[in-house]
């Protein structure tokens, strides 16, 4: 029997697709790697189950160009033919975008990523004012940025502070927007629109979650230290 083989699946998330749920999603790929005839592992025991874990899934009605699976083969494979048949799986709005070989002993998606940047937009009903840059450089100047979180058991505060490694004036599909990389981790996750209510508060302006339409720019691992990080995306540690 061949070595079990790993790989990492990036693939992108739009239109009516982001009001789909994890495990919807978990379902969806179940069935496009059984359609496409790639020979992926299960699990031994009563109940087998494909071996797959993805990569702190993103939230319902959020789009993405970079979310990420890891699975297993049972069978070599060329990637590019992997990402040609899942492709050929996909429904509109979802695209397979790259599949790289892990190595042997790589953490899985779940446990490398440490990070994940977002593009985020405002509708309509909402126009940031002008001087959005120094109102975020002022912001990200404070010594610390208190808010409060809901935790399983109670409201605690926190400062987001140590967990926001970008924050910055961008364009994404040729529109201005908040450009902004936290900390993803499963120990430290930070949602995009906790940063940007503070940000609002600091300024005085009212703040309703539904203004925001928020597209995770892609998930990162970190190949440096705590104190010195170096993020790059999940797919860069395969090939």
């Amino acid at each position: 029997m061949s070595e079990r083989i790993k790989v990492r699946i990036k693939f992108s998330k739009h239109g009516a697709l982001k009001f789909i749920g994890h495990l919807d999603i978990m379902r969806y790929f179940q069935k496009a790697f059984r359609r496409s005839g790639i020979d992926i592992a299960y699990t031994e025991g009563f109940s087998p189950h494909p071996v797959m874990s993805f990569a702190a899934p993103l939230g319902v009605g959020l789009e993405s160009d970079g979310e990420y699976l890891d699975v297993e083969l049972n069978t070599p494979e060329n990637m590019e033919e992997v990402k040609y048949k899942l492709n050929e799986q996909m429904a509109e709005g979802m695209e397979v975008l790259s599949a790289v070989v892990l190595p042997e002993k790589s953490k899985s998606a779940m446990a490398s990523v440490a990070a994940a940047g977002y593009y985020i937009t405002f509708r309509n009903e909402f126009t940031p004012p002008e001087g959005w840059q120094e109102a975020v450089e002022r912001f990200l100047a404070k010594e610390k940025i208190m808010v409060e979180k809901q935790t399983k058991k109670s409201m605690m505060e926190i400062d987001l502070k140590p967990a926001i490694y970008d924050f910055r004036l961008s364009s994404y599909q040729e529109k201005d927007c908040l450009y902004l990389m936290v900390n993803a981790s499963s120990a430290g996750n930070v949602k995009p629109a906790m940063v940007v209510e503070a940000l609002f508060r600091e300024q005085e302006l009212p703040f309703d979650p539904a203004w925001l339409m928020v597209t995770r720019e892609d998930t990162y691992l970190n190949r440096g230290t705590e104190s010195e990080p170096e993020f790059v995306p999940m797919d860069g540690q395969g090939k």
